[in-house]
């Protein structure tokens, strides 16, 4: 499974760097919008320095909802760097313009995926990625991780490459229970990538071994 930050924070993404877990970056317009970050030169130099940081993909979503400007946008987009992946929102258009930048060789992300047969539409467009958001469906009690395996079921059926990449993920368990259910990648906050690294018998244990240790040597 690979794991991705979902932040436009350079700080927290080098933090998951260095961590050695990371696989990629996800972003849109509200994150960049969190770090203050405005005006079209000053949000593809931001993208430029997360792909300084990030080995793997890094998904740049465009403000267009017409098919012209999401082209125009994401054809900018993908010449910053071979990591970006153009972020494309699941709208009529969109669809059509996943088909273009799948037949251009440029790699995508369907993003706003709510539905399995939204996510079965992108994987025929020829998307990279489909984006369910599992937490957004948790917040109005509709079953989240239920859609993230009926879409695995489907692309298993047909033998589609795209990957399903858990958005939304809002804590430890999500990303668990994912890993279980078969989604390729997930994508959430650094807290909730680190809070996989804890447990209290850990802290216990170690106190223990420590403790033994200073007592073993007065």
């Amino acid at each position: 499974m690979k794991f991705f930050i979902d932040t436009a924070n350079l700080a927290q993404i080098k933090e998951a760097q260095d961590l050695g877990v990371l696989d990629g970056v996800t972003t849109n317009p509200s994150l960049m919008a969190k770090e203050g970050i405005s005006g079209e030169e000053n949000v593809l130099a931001h993208y430029r320095a997360i792909c300084e940081i990030v080995d793997g993909d890094v998904s740049a979503e465009v403000i267009s909802t017409d098919f012209e400007g999401m082209v125009r946008e994401g054809e900018a987009l993908a010449a910053l760097d071979e990591k970006i992946v153009v972020k494309i929102p699941m709208v009529k258009d969109g669809v059509k313009a996943l088909k273009y930048f799948s037949d251009k060789g440029i790699k995508t992300n369907c993003t706003l995926i709510f539905s399995a047969g939204q996510a079965l539409l992108a994987a025929k467009a020829g998307a990279t990625y489909v984006s369910p958001f599992i937490g957004r469906l948790d917040d109005i009690s509709t079953d989240g991780l239920g859609l993230i395996e009926s879409i695995r079921v489907i692309f298993d059926n047909y033998g589609f490459d795209t990957e399903i990449l858990a958005a939304s993920v809002r804590h430890p368990m999500h990303i668990i229970e994912c890993a279980q259910i078969g989604a390729d990648v997930m994508t959430g906050p650094l807290s909730a990538i680190e809070a996989l690294l804890k447990h209290p018998l850990t802290d216990i244990g170690l106190a223990k071994f420590l403790a033994d240790h200073a007592k073993a040597n007065s």
